[in-house]
Order: C-alpha cells, then structure tokens, then sequence
C-alpha cells in the first residue's frame, strides 16, 4: 500500500499548525530577538517535546490523555502556569529596562541549554499537542499500518517542526530585525510578555 499520500498530508497539517500563532511562536521569537543561538535552542527544544508527544500518539497515549481527565487537567495547568511565569519575567524585565538596548541586541539572553529547557517545557506542558497527534494519526492511518509507517510519520513530525521553528529563529535573529526591535524593545518585550501570560491564561480557562 502506498503511504505517501498520507505522509504528505501530514507534513501539510503539521506546517500549518506551526505556522498558527501561539506559545511556540513567542517563545521562539522573543528568544531569537536576543541571538539566533537562543531561538534556534528554543526550537529544538519545542522539537524534542513534540517528538516525544507523536511516539506517545504512535502507542495511543494522546488518546490516553483525553480519557483522563485528571492527567490532561494537570499537564494543561502545570503548561499555563509556566507560560504565566515566563511571561511574567519578560513584562517585569520590560518595566524595570535599565540595559543598554545595543548589548541586548547583540547578545543572546541565556544560555543554549536554558533555552533548550524552556523550549522543552512549553513543548511539553502542552496536552493539547497529545491530542491533536492522536487524532490526526488516527484519522490519516488506517488500521495495521507496518510499524515504519509510524517511525515515518513521527520523523515527518519531527522534520517539519524542527525546520519551522528553526527557519523562523533565523528570521527573527537577522541583524535589520534585531537591531529595529532594540529600538523597541522594551514595549515589544512588554508585548510577548503579555501575549504569553494571555496564552497561559487561555490554556488554563481552555477546556
């Protein structure tokens, strides 16, 4: 049986699920805004949280996750209190300002492996990534697929997020788009800031 049909819509779904807004795109661009080594870090983390959510899906963990209420409950609000934390931070270090906009622009804001960290724990914390696997799988693979069909679909997951995220640091740690959000950057911190404490909000109100 031909699988490439499936595989390719996959690869489409999962592109424009990236592509939608959301608390991988702020995490991304707001460490990217800092150095292009923090962004990328940030998605490859995303990336390996979102590898461990498809193999879970493969063995119908996401689907797991939807009967219990108390698992998705937890991990949804352990994920909206983290993005409120982080937020938080971005909103205080943007009132407080006191640093010279030219070393932040030049300067990545933490190290690889904490970016790794927060973009691991935002991919992580997110049940909502479970499910959307789970249903997907569900809905594009037919019954009995051969088990490399399954480590296909994850290694699609898995490439297309990881060159997204990756492909949006560089953007967004380009010298002309750096240098302009120094100009800006305390209200434009004051804005992810705020847009990921209204996503942590949201998750935590979202059922």
């Amino acid at each position: 049986m031909d699988y490439l049909p499936q595989l390719l819509t996959l690869s489409g779904i999962v592109l424009l699920a990236c592509a939608s807004p959301g608390p991988d795109f702020v995490a991304v661009t707001s460490q990217a805004l800092g150095g292009r080594c923090s962004g990328v870090f940030t998605g490859l983390g995303i990336t390996c949280a979102v590898a461990v959510w498809a193999s879970l899906a493969v063995f119908g963990f996401g689907l797991l996750v939807q009967q219990f209420f108390w698992l998705y409950e937890g991990i949804r609000l352990a994920g909206a209190a983290y993005l409120v934390y982080l937020g938080a931070r971005m909103l205080m270090a943007a009132l407080r300002g006191g640093a010279d906009t030219q070393d932040i622009a030049q300067a990545p804001r933490v190290g690889d492996g904490q970016a790794w960290r927060r973009g691991f724990i935002v991919g992580i914390t997110n049940p909502k990534t479970a499910t959307f696997f789970a249903t997907l799988f569900v809905t594009l693979l037919p019954v009995g697929a051969p088990a490399w069909v399954y480590a296909a679909v994850v290694a699609v997951v898995v490439c297309v997020t990881g060159t997204w995220l990756c492909l949006l640091a560089a953007f967004f740690s380009v010298g002309a788009v750096r240098r302009a959000y120094a100009r800006i950057r305390r209200p434009a911190d004051a804005l992810m800031g705020a847009a990921l404490v209204a996503l942590g909000a949201r998750m935590a109100a979202s059922r």
